[in-house]
């Protein structure tokens, strides 16, 4: 170990002495000289020749604990309910496709794709989101009529804040409404179906901003933009959540070309909200007015709204030109959810879940958003035949972000175990029985637990009770067994609340408050 040490040594010194003497010698590369040394030193090793490995996940990831799973499910089971309750089937589909399913598909935010090394003549990208593979799979399978949603993951070589929820590996939540219906109807359902998830999961105040892509179409063609720098200029457009209308407007003229005085005009119409009035209004603006596309979109959103209306969704949802969604696929109605104050102050991320990243905690911004785009899978059908679609995304990282911050806040335990009945012994040397008593619970569908060793004391076993969360506790006794009966203590109060018979008998076990009835035979 001494003389690997002292070549390890002699080689950095080598290294030093040979660079400072090959400055002066002409006609050699020094970088290629450095490159086989430093070859020479890795081929030597570490100081003590062990590899140095550092253990963490990659950024833009993360692990979950148990208690954080136990919120997702719990917001995975509220989201789930609400789009079943509107009459969706689910569907899969791979986690990776053909490069050229999803090249040109989102804009400027292609170049955060994920492609993966050619592993046998198919160049593969991860997907980037579920609704391209959705169209993708409708033309493929010659659909033209469904409500679906999908739960999965998906993945963008994005910048990731951790603090935020945005990650480069999350779930996306999505609900989709395929087919030929009447206008808006779809459009107001998808508008509804955000307004219940936020309200059961009760994230803070929240609103709904829409708009539409012919609107703002229109809007880029009365102000002076070319149609070839529409998708660029709405990209940029898109960035006035997270920038000031100063540093839109530099990007519109400094890097996208546009003059100032269009920019201007924009300015001054994203600068507008309202609801069925601003559409009305708008309706009658010399400029705007002038476009029939602009138009029809206005026409659309005022029936929107009154659909809305219906709904009882209104109160959160907001006519806002500023709202643009930078992917290139949407084509009328669209849409963002957000938080506009969360009840609780936010909990900072753990140095391993940062993974070294610096961010300031923060945790208000968009938590959904979608739209129509009716375009989209016929750019795959071999016909291009269109097949409407509209559409919402739950943005579900930044909703378990606000749900584990709220539980760190709160002094509620989280469970993360359903178990109703730990099953216990108050003596020794009652472990068959513990497992017979346990397996009479189980094949009749009670949630229950033992310890695993043979002699564990009571108050071991019902300190792993208060842990678990478990609620009562099945106690057995050499008199017990005696006389042929079981006792069920609640475990919190360590109260009796049954005792009966369980041997050769039918009996009956209260397991909670609800009175959760269960036979065991």
């Amino acid at each position: 170990m001494f003389s690997f040490r002292v070549c390890a040594g002699l080689v950095g010194c080598r290294i030093g002495i040979c660079v400072r003497s090959l400055r002066s010698c002409p006609g050699i590369t020094i970088d290629e000289e450095v490159a086989k040394l430093l070859e020479l030193k890795a081929q030597l090793g570490g100081d003590d020749g062990k590899h140095q490995f550092v253990l963490k996940t990659a950024k833009g990831t993360r692990d979950y604990n148990p208690k954080q799973m136990a919120i997702r499910e719990k917001v995975f089971n509220t989201i789930i309910s609400c789009f079943k309750r509107h009459g969706a089937e689910t569907i899969d589909t791979p986690v990776f496709e053909l490069k050229e399913t999803l090249t040109g598909k989102y804009g400027e935010d292609s170049k955060l794709i994920y492609d993966l090394k050619d592993q046998g003549g198919e160049l593969l990208s991860l997907r980037y989101d579920l609704t391209v593979p959705f169209a993708r799979y409708l033309a493929m399978n010659k659909i033209t009529n469904i409500k679906r949603y999908h739960i999965a993951k998906v993945y963008r070589r994005d910048n990731p804040a951790m603090t935020r929820g945005r990650y480069r590996e999350f779930y996306q939540c999505d609900f989709d409404i395929a087919g030929q219906y009447d206008p808006m109807i779809p459009d107001a359902e998808c508008l509804k179906i955000v307004h219940e998830i936020l309200s059961e999961l009760d994230l803070g105040e929240f609103r709904i901003k829409v708009n539409d892509r012919r609107i703002l179409d229109g809007m880029f063609a009365v102000c002076g933009v070319p149609a070839d720098k529409f998708r660029t200029i709405c990209s940029t457009v898109d960035k006035l959540d997270k920038m000031s209308w100063e540093d839109v407007k530099n990007e519109m003229v400094n890097e996208k070309g546009l003059s100032e005085e269009a920019a201007d005009h924009i300015g001054e119409y994203v600068s507008l909200q309202g609801g069925m009035d601003l559409a009305e209004r708008l309706l009658q603006d010399q400029k705007l007015s002038q476009s029939k596309e602009a138009c029809a979109g206005l026409s659309d959103m005022k029936l929107l709204f009154s659909y809305l209306q219906i709904f009882q969704v209104t109160d959160k949802v907001v006519f806002d030109l500023s709202l643009a969604r930078g992917l290139d696929y949407y084509t009328g109605i669209i849409y963002e959810a957000v938080l506009t104050q969360v009840g609780v102050v936010p909990a900072p991320v753990s140095t391993e879940a940062q993974n070294g990243a610096a961010e300031e905690t923060v945790s208000v911004g968009s938590v959904a958003g979608g739209g129509r785009y009716d375009g989209l899978v016929g750019m795959f059908d071999p016909k291009s035949r269109k097949v409407p679609c509209v559409g919402v995304s739950i943005g579900i990282e930044r909703v378990f972000s606000i749900m584990e911050q709220k539980a760190e806040a709160s002094a509620e335990k989280v469970r993360t175990t359903e178990v109703q009945v730990m099953v216990a012994s108050a003596q020794k040397n009652l472990l068959e029985e513990r497992l017979k008593l346990t397996t009479e619970l189980w094949n009749a569908g009670i949630k229950a637990e033992v310890m695993y060793k043979k002699n564990p004391k009571l108050l071991s076993q019902l300190q792993h009770c208060e842990d678990s969360g478990i609620p009562l506790v099945a106690i057995l006794g050499e008199q017990e067994l005696k006389d042929g009966v079981v006792k069920l203590r609640t475990v919190a109060t360590r109260e009796e609340v049954w005792q009966g018979c369980w041997q050769l008998t039918p009996v009956s076990l209260c397991l909670n408050s609800a009175q959760v009835c269960c036979s065991v035979t």
